[in-house]
């Protein structure tokens, strides 16, 4: 899974000197730190990527015996 850092007190600074109180800064971070987590659980990795890159090359290979085995059924097929 891939992660993601998110600087909460850097954030609420900035809020903070925005003019917006502790209490929503606050808050707003925590549901900014949620949404986050949620979508990382989402994003994929290079290690992923290269998975699933071996898997559609194993079925390709596969699907290529098949078709060469059916045209081999094939009359005329040598």
């Amino acid at each position: 899974m891939a992660t993601l850092t998110f600087d909460t007190y850097a954030y609420i600074k900035k809020l903070r000197e925005a003019g917006v109180s502790e209490a929503q800064a606050e808050a707003h971070a925590d549901a900014l730190k949620a949404v986050q987590e949620a979508s990382a659980s989402e994003l994929v990795t290079k290690r992923d990527l290269a998975e699933a890159k071996v898997e559609i090359i194993q079925w390709v290979i596969g699907a290529s015996g098949v078709v060469i085995a059916l045209i081999k059924l094939l009359p005329g097929g040598h």
